[in-house]
């Protein structure tokens, strides 16, 4: 009797351990294509990844650098006051959106130029991305906003 007990709760945790093995391996396998990195421009010039990686970048929009075109194409530089790369946008810019401002773009670098198929823009005046702020501080040229 006690045998058979003993055996039935083996089979049940290893009936857990499994499923909860293949639930894993689902989730990691559904979540692939979302996952896209973050990087500045200084690393995306130094380290180009796969021109078929969806990655996010994230700095400053240089003034006087964005520029429409007439086929709709908006284009524009991103810094991170090191390094600047040209972004390419088709669709419509976030009403925050303007130069000397933080914004992050998802896309791809495709042969020195980055893609972007989403922009987003600062959310006020003091507002700045997480990622950005942590690569400006590595780089020693963050500047904590004044709080007024």
């Amino acid at each position: 009797m006690r045998s058979l007990e003993k055996r039935r709760r083996i089979q049940v945790i290893i009936i857990l351990l499994g499923s909860l093995l293949i639930a894993s391996v689902l989730i990691g396998y559904g979540l692939r294509e979302g996952i896209s990195y973050f990087k500045s421009p200084t690393e995306l010039t130094s380290s180009p990844p796969r021109s078929d990686q969806l990655i996010r970048v994230g700095g400053l929009v240089e003034g006087g650098s964005i520029k429409m075109k007439a086929d709709g194409e908006i284009s524009f530089l991103v810094t991170d006051q090191n390094k600047s790369i040209e972004v390419r946008y088709r669709g419509i810019l976030p009403d925050l959106f303007s130069e000397n401002q933080g914004m992050i773009g998802s896309g791809y670098f495709v042969e020195g130029i980055f893609e972007a198929n989403e922009i987003l823009a600062k959310h006020d005046e003091k507002y700045m991305p997480i990622e950005v702020i942590d690569t400006l501080k590595k780089q020693g040229i963050y500047k904590v906003p004044n709080s007024n």
